[in-house]
């Protein structure tokens, strides 16, 4: 068993998404899971994954194929939500973890969708909010997007923006530079 707190998961999702209200019985769900793993002893990211997602009960819109890059072909061939949170907890340590998201969406989209599924929750209840944090070790009262974030600190977009793998490993680099500042919070501090 890995030491609590040596391994941090950054996530970031991508959900169903549309060019104006929700559409008669759809719902945002999430059709893409971006995780990068941040190994706090080696001071770097270790691992980037993705888990594409199969939505229930909406359709991917040519505006979130255009945001995100995804296409319904592509969520088609993904796994189904709770076998995409089974993985999470299975192959990730996501329920031992702490883990970290760039704002508070990613959690509360989760916790949402876990609901209306009938869905374990995969996380544990460590959740720090980078956004949150970021803005705090550099003392500023505005919150940046990860893309304003990157510009402000110096650190270059890698990937494409709006793709969940591509944002979990750029937040990662912003988690990196916080921690170097000595502002991550406890207890996941790196030693």
């Amino acid at each position: 068993m890995e030491p609590y707190g040596r391994f941090l998961n950054v996530i970031d999702v991508e959900a169903t998404c549309w060019d104006g209200p929700v559409p008669p019985g759809q719902a945002n769900e999430i059709i893409e899971i971006g995780l990068c793993v941040i190994d706090w002893e080696r001071g770097e990211r270790v691992a980037r994954h993705q888990i594409m997602v199969r939505p229930d009960r909406s359709r991917v819109s040519p505006f979130c194929t255009e945001l995100t890059g995804h296409t319904q072909e592509d969520v088609d061939r993904g796994v189904g939500f709770r076998e995409a949170c089974a993985a999470l907890e299975r192959d990730h340590h996501a329920r031992s973890r702490p883990w970290a998201s760039w704002g508070d969406y990613d959690r509360k989209q989760f916790q949402g969708q876990c609901g209306a599924a009938r869905v374990r929750y995969p996380f544990g209840s460590h959740h720090t909010n980078a956004k949150l944090t970021y803005s705090q070790s550099h003392g500023l009262s505005r919150r940046f997007g990860m893309a304003g974030a990157l510009r402000h600190t110096g650190l270059p977009l890698e990937g494409r923006h709006h793709n969940g793998a591509d944002d979990a490993w750029n937040i990662a680099a912003l988690i990196l530079d916080i921690a170097a500042r000595d502002a991550w919070p406890a207890p996941f501090q790196p030693t």
